[in-house]
C-alpha cells in the first residue's frame, strides 16, 4: 500500500445495521408508525432475492441513519449472542425519552425503564420481533435530516447513537476496532466503549456472550461507512493485512461493500457513503416502488410473484408485543 493510497486513520462511524425479520408488514407498520422512520428504500437480498430487503432511515436514508431488514415470513425465533449486537441504539434530543415512554405505552411497546450508561439516559425496548433496541437522549448531528410525519420534529429519532457489540473473542474484536481506528473511551461493568471520530453513529460498546442464533430478532451484519471506492479499496488492504479475510467489492447499488467476520464472530462490512437512494428513486417518491438491480430486472416479474404484498403500513398490523 503507497502512503498516498492509504484510507483516513480511522472510519467514522456505522453505515447500516442490518437484522433479521419475520413478517414484513409489521416490521414495516412498527419502524414507520410507532418509530417514525421514513421507508427509504424497497428492493431484495441481492444474495438471495427471494426475500425483501427493506430500508427505514431519515428523510434521505443518510449513512449512519438506516436499520436494513431482510424479513422473513414465518422465521424461527432467533437468540441475541456473541457474534450479534445486543442492541442497536437511536439518538434523540435531549429530553425526549418521557415523550417515548408515552408512546410506546400507548401502543403496547415492550418497553423496560430507562437507565443511566455513560452518563446518558437510556430507554431499551423491542421490536415486534423482540430485536433489541434503545434510544439514548444525546448531541445529534445536523446533517440528519429527521423524518417527522409521524413524530414531532424535538422528539424524532436523528439516525444512530451506535450499537453493542457481543463478542466470542473480545480482546480480538477490540483490536479490530482499533485497527479500523476506534478508541477506547471507558468502562462501565461488563462493557467497554469505543467511539470513533466521527458526529454521527460513532459508539460501539463491546462485550462478551454466549453464542447467539441467528432468527428473526437479531442482527445479521454491522456496516461502517467510509467515504468512496478508492478509500473503501485501502481499507480492504489495511484489514487483509491485519489478518481479516475480506470479500471483494460488491455492488449494492445505494453503496459498494466488503465483507469480514471478526474474530469474535460479528459480520462487518464496509460500505461507501454514496451513491445513495435518490440514485433510482426521487425524493419525495423513496420506498414506494420495488427497485431491482439491472442484473435481476429480467426476473423481476418471477421476483415479484414469489415477495409477499406490504403495500402501505397497516395500523392493524402494528403488533408490538413478542
Amino acid at each position: 500500500m503507497t502512503p498516498d493510497s492509504r484510507p483516513e486513520p480511522a472510519v467514522p462511524g456505522i453505515h447500516h445495521v442490518t437484522a433479521i425479520a419475520g413478517d414484513p408488514r409489521k416490521n414495516r407498520a412498527f419502524y414507520t408508525g410507532t418509530l417514525g422512520l421514513r421507508f427509504v428504500k424497497r428492493t431484495v437480498n441481492f444474495d438471495d432475492p427471494g426475500t425483501y430487503h427493506l430500508y427505514y432511515g431519515d428523510e434521505v436514508g443518510t449513512p449512519g441513519t438506516a436499520l436494513t431488514f431482510f424479513p422473513f415470513e414465518g422465521a424461527r425465533q432467533g437468540r441475541v449472542g456473541a457474534g450479534q449486537t445486543g442492541a442497536t441504539a437511536f439518538v434523540i434530543p435531549e429530553g425526549a425519552i418521557d415523550y417515548w415512554i408515552d408512546r410506546f405505552d400507548e401502543r403496547g411497546v415492550d418497553r423496560e425503564d430507562p437507565i443511566e450508561r455513560f452518563g446518558e439516559r437510556v430507554l431499551p425496548f423491542r421490536d415486534p420481533d423482540s430485536q433489541p433496541l434503545e434510544l439514548i437522549e444525546g448531541a445529534t448531528d445536523e446533517a440528519v435530516r429527521p423524518w417527522t410525519e409521524e413524530v414531532p420534529e424535538a422528539s424524532a429519532i436523528r439516525g444512530f447513537h451506535g450499537v453493542t457489540l457481543l463478542s466470542g473473542d473480545v480482546e480480538a474484536t477490540a483490536r479490530v476496532l482499533e485497527t479500523m481506528g476506534y478508541e477506547q473511551r471507558g468502562e462501565e461493568g461488563d462493557r467497554t466503549r469505543y467511539r470513533a471520530p466521527g458526529d454521527r453513529a460513532a459508539v460501539v460498546d463491546l462485550a462478551g456472550a454466549d453464542r447467539g442464533v441467528q432468527g428473526a430478532g437479531t442482527v445479521h451484519h454491522v456496516a461502517f461507512r467510509t467515504a468512496d471506492g478508492e478509500s473503501q479499496q485501502a481499507w480492504r488492504e489495511r484489514l487483509t493485512d491485519a489478518g481479516m479475510r475480506v470479500t471483494e467489492v460488491k455492488d449494492r447499488r445505494y453503496f459498494r461493500s466488503v465483507y469480514f467476520r471478526e474474530p469474535g464472530g460479528v459480520l462487518f462490512e464496509i460500505a461507501t457513503e454514496g451513491p445513495g437512494f435518490t440514485r433510482d428513486e426521487g425524493l419525495d417518491d423513496l420506498g414506494e416502488e420495488l427497485k431491482l438491480p439491472p442484473w435481476l430486472e429480467n426476473d423481476r416479474e418471477a421476483i415479484a410473484a414469489d415477495l409477499p404484498a406490504i403495500g402501505d403500513a397497516d395500523p392493524e398490523a402494528e403488533v408490538t408485543g413478542r
